[in-house]
């Protein structure tokens, strides 16, 4: 039977939030609950035909890949992934097939995440991560939070994610303003929100969340610079990528008060290092890269799985990003057909 490989499902909830079965009627199923270095990758999917991914929770790099052999299907959360070399499984023959973002259950993916945004931001401001711990440690109340009432939001970013916390902004009596390289006045004007230059919206705001997507254009967009324009009463919030904030910058903007904190999601290396410098500052409230993970979510995505594991085990695959790998499997099926002839 073919051997699919599920992977990093850490809270051991795939094979429980859709319906595997016309996948496990053909195909040895086998769930990865932990984190796979490259090297225990490697060993532990040597023998795998399939392998269904979850966002960015396993980088797939060419070295990686060639040690493979056996792989021929890999399933991705999104149309491509910045840790996965499509070029490299494109010249193995290995499909990547994306999810059917048409499907209405996706809808559910895209609320979770500015859900948690928001969580996130009041869980911060108020210091509910360092009063939490104060309380399970027998101690009791020793910081003080802010309002967000009458405060002003900086969203570095306004599409999906943007918006909709700027809905959220208003019902809690916010003002909004907006900036990214792409925002123009009649975007902002159309949402009710005031679009600002980049240096106005660090120096101008009490609380700044980030809601753009990881390219080169963003990456390292919030360093040092533009963390010392912000006001050290204010915070910030990231829930979309790690890099697009200089880590080391934040970092010592948190340790010497620079800003009053920070509400963390996503991070440089995930899961996050045991003896990472974040673990320990008091003024940062982390969670770990969740935005997405909601039993709805995860419900719609690994259903969304399945139908193209059994489409392939059909052998008629669906949703294929990698089109130039489907003439490679088949010149190498006829070569080795030529072979054993």
């Amino acid at each position: 039977m073919p051997k699919v490989a599920i992977l990093d499902d850490y809270a051991g909830v795939a094979l429980d939030v859709a319906d595997w079965l016309p996948v496990r009627s053909r195909a040895e199923v086998t769930v990865f609950d932990r984190h796979l270095s490259e090297n225990e990758a490697a060993e532990a999917l040597q023998l795998f035909d399939v392998i269904c991914t979850l966002r960015e929770r396993t980088a797939f790099p060419r070295q990686l890949i060639e040690r493979l052999h056996h792989l021929k299907l890999l399933t991705i959360v999104g149309m491509n992934l910045a840790n996965l070399d499509m070029a490299a499984a494109s010249e193995r023959g290995i499909l990547v097939v994306h999810p059917n973002f048409a499907n209405p259950a996706f809808a559910i993916v895209g609320s979770s995440v500015p859900e948690l945004a928001w969580g996130l931001m009041m869980a911060t401001v108020r210091n509910l991560a360092e009063e939490h711990r104060r309380i399970r440690e027998g101690g009791w109340q020793a910081t003080v939070g802010v309002t967000l009432a009458g405060k002003t939001l900086g969203l570095l970013g306004l599409g999906r994610l943007g918006k909709r916390m700027n809905e959220y902004a208003k019902v809690f009596g916010m003002e909004v303003i907006a900036w990214s390289q792409n925002l123009t006045d009649e975007a902002a004007a159309a949402v009710g929100v005031r679009r600002v230059e980049k240096q106005t919206l660090f120096s101008e705001a009490d609380v700044i969340s980030i809601g753009l997507v990881l390219s080169e254009r963003t990456r390292g967009l919030v360093a040092e610079p533009e963390l010392a324009l912000m006001k050290p009463s204010a915070y910030l919030i990231n829930i979309s990528r790690g890099p697009i904030v200089d880590e080391a910058a934040l970092i010592a903007a948190l340790s010497a008060r620079r800003i009053a904190g920070a509400g963390l999601d996503v991070y440089d290396v995930e899961p996050l290092p045991p003896d990472h410098a974040l673990r320990s500052l008091p003024n940062v409230t982390l969670s770990p890269h969740v935005g997405y993970v909601t039993r709805e979510g995860l419900g719609a995505i690994y259903s969304d799985t399945v139908e193209s594991v059994a489409a392939w085990l059909d052998g008629k695959p669906i949703r294929i990003a990698n089109r130039d790998a489907l003439a490679k499997r088949s010149a190498a099926t006829q070569d080795g057909k030529a072979s054993h002839d």
